[in-house]
């Protein structure tokens, strides 16, 4: 079985020896990042403490990045990997218009964002990929 974690065909905005950040690219949801662990490994408790606590401080940087740029009422912050068993963190911001609020993203949607105000949303993007880096940067 192919993993497409392990096989990014989405270029990352960042990486490094331990992880990368992706950009999901999903219409509804501009912003929605996924901060994933290079090396095939299915839970937290198979890294070792001091990169359990890389992974976590890289989320919260993505997080903090979101929060400063997109400016969503919420972020949502995610670890499931039902679908692909590999350690992967999906941070959403959220907003009160998108399309699946207040419910989780992988929900039926409830409504549709209007495309102005999501292309204003898309426009942002370049300038939270650089907010990202500049963060993961000084680490």
């Amino acid at each position: 079985m192919t993993c497409e974690l392990c096989n990014l065909t989405v270029p990352p905005i960042y990486r490094d020896d331990k992880l990368s950040v992706i950009m999901v690219d999903d219409a509804a949801y501009p912003g929605f990042c996924r901060v994933i662990w290079n090396e095939h490994v299915k839970e937290m408790s198979d890294l070792s403490p001091a990169d359990r606590m890389l992974l976590n401080d890289v989320v919260w940087h993505v997080e903090l990045a979101l929060r400063e740029v997109m400016k969503p009422g919420k972020v949502n912050v995610a670890s499931l990997g039902n679908v692909v068993p590999h350690l992967h963190w999906h941070v959403i911001p959220r907003f009160a218009d998108d399309a699946h609020f207040p419910n989780p993203v992988w929900t039926a949607a409830v409504r549709t964002t209007e495309e102005p105000i999501l292309a204003a949303r898309r426009a942002l993007l370049p300038k939270l990929a650089a907010d990202i880096v500049r963060r993961l940067s000084k680490q």
